[in-house]
């Protein structure tokens, strides 16, 4: 690996810089998500000849930008070096943010949703590469917990935000709002960001980055066609079958190729498998009530965005008291007990939300959602720290391509089956009746299934092993790779 210095700079410097352009740019990408879904209905109205398959684009087109950067993105950032992919990304995605803002049409939205999935398909696990190359094995607790800052503190963030900008300025400003975000981090990046560059990246794996491609695009699709069409829909089943099928492709040919652009090999080393069996679940858990929670008090309660947003944002309060918590137990008890008692813990906690009913107050909510957010810190800050804790530095790019690509799926995934089980309850009310009790019973189903994936993933973190991953605390002090 090549390292390429910036003039003379600490260590604590470095990591800063990193952390912060990092942090930016991840709050940016993930909470755009977030505010685009609140400004759906806005943002058709505005078109007015936005049809629901038009409006549905604004977020595939994103997706499937994804699918196809996300995969490559480790092999980008080690063959040009990670300063230079992640900067490109980064400007990609503001540029295409004030083109989003701009847009005439829905299919110019569209358009530019999908060049903004490039600059955020490679930032995500870029990004996440040169933060762990910053940090020793045996403090990288340190790193999921600032992973955690906008993974989990900018879907809390975003309705919030989405509410009060949509209100006030226009939906425009969603997209507007990341222009100064955008340039702060790429002027930090340009002056404070170092360089890497694995020599040994090899040659373009066409193969594979098609595959992946396709793959990848097929399965989030299907998934998020689920919500409009359901699970037997033709569309819906051809998609998932294609995407399983060429992913199974993927893994044939990559096996066979001598420098594949996805490193399946890493699987082979069982906490990195356990870890992201793991974070399929927990992420499907997590992410799939962040969508389905705002549905219910905007749909059966009523709330406004605004006061959707606020109302579960508690959750992210949690996240943030318990996070310097879970970092310090990290190296004390081992992921394997910290992952499940905190997957358990947030499943029961979820399961109170059966008991609650058409009138609770507003605050019973926010206390079962702060409740939960300090489950999650202990779930997500080891699960991410043990995820890279037997991955060497050069493998850091590929092994983060690899988890990035993992959430989206579960992410996907968790929103699909909610959104499927929410909309097989609502059609069994019958058209007369106009009691929002039935209305409300019928989000219960979908609670039931996050606290169904939490139980599971606690389930597979028991299979973590904690004496492999406390390993690196044991051994002399191996300083990180750019110190």
């Amino acid at each position: 690996m090549t390292e390429i210095r910036g003039r003379g700079i600490y260590a604590i410097s470095d990591r800063a810089a990193v952390a912060t352009v990092f942090v930016i740019a991840m709050f940016m990408d993930i909470m755009d998500g977030t505010i685009v879904n609140t400004a759906l209905p806005a943002i058709g109205n505005d078109f007015h000849h936005g049809t629901p398959t038009d409006l549905a684009w604004v977020v595939l087109g994103y997706l499937m930008s994804l699918a196809i950067w996300i995969p490559a993105s480790g092999w980008l950032g080690d063959k040009f070096g990670t300063k230079k992919v992640f900067l490109f990304a980064l400007f990609t995605f503001t540029v295409a943010s004030m083109l989003c803002g701009a847009a005439n049409s829905i299919d110019q939205l569209t358009a530019f949703r999908f060049l903004q999935g490039i600059g955020g398909g490679m930032m995500a696990p870029v990004g996440t590469a040169m933060l762990y190359r910053e940090y020793p094995p045996m403090e990288r607790a340190k790193v999921g917990a600032l992973l955690s800052i906008p993974t989990l503190l900018a879907p809390a963030t975003g309705p919030v935000l989405g509410g009060f900008i949509t209100d006030g300025l226009g939906w425009r400003w969603i997209f507007f709002v990341n222009l100064p975000f955008g340039i702060l981090a790429f002027v930090i990046g340009v002056l404070r960001l170092k360089e890497y560059q694995h020599e040994a990246a090899g040659k373009f794996d066409p193969a594979g980055f098609v595959l992946s491609a396709l793959s990848l695009g097929a399965i989030l699709y299907g998934l998020n066609q689920v919500a409009v069409e359901g699970w037997n829909s033709t569309p819906v089943l051809l998609s998932l079958a294609l995407g399983i099928s060429l992913g199974a492709l993927l893994i044939l040919v990559e096996r066979r190729i001598a420098e594949p652009i996805l490193a399946l090999r890493l699987f082979r080393d069982r906490v990195f498998t356990m870890t992201n069996i793991t974070s399929v679940f927990a992420t499907a858990s997590f992410f799939g009530l962040v969508l389905i929670m705002p549905l219910m008090l905007q749909g059966v309660r009523g709330l406004s965005p605004t006061d959707s947003g606020l109302t579960t944002f508690p959750q992210a309060i949690g996240v943030i008291l318990m996070s310097q918590v879970a970092r310090k137990l990290y190296p004390k008890v081992g992921p394997r007990r910290l992952i499940s008692i905190g997957l358990i813990v947030a499943g029961f906690v979820m399961l109170l939300l059966m008991w609650t009913t058409p009138e609770t107050n507003l605050w019973v909510y926010r206390a079962i959602l702060f409740a939960r957010g300090l489950c999650w810190a202990f779930v997500f800050i080891p699960l991410q720290a043990a995820a890279f804790s037997q991955i060497q530095p050069l493998d850091t790019g590929r092994a983060s391509a690899l988890f990035s690509t993992q959430r989206q799926v579960a992410s996907s995934l968790g929103i699909a089956v909610l959104i499927s089980v929410l909309m097989a309850q609502l059609d069994k009310i019958p058209a007369q009746v106009h009691d929002l009790a039935y209305a409300y019973n019928a989000y219960k189903v979908p609670f039931m299934w996050t606290c169904i994936f939490a139980f599971l993933g606690a389930v597979t973190a028991f299979f973590i092993d904690d004496d492999k991953v406390l390993s690196v605390f044991r051994k002399p002090s191996v300083p990180s790779t750019n110190s």
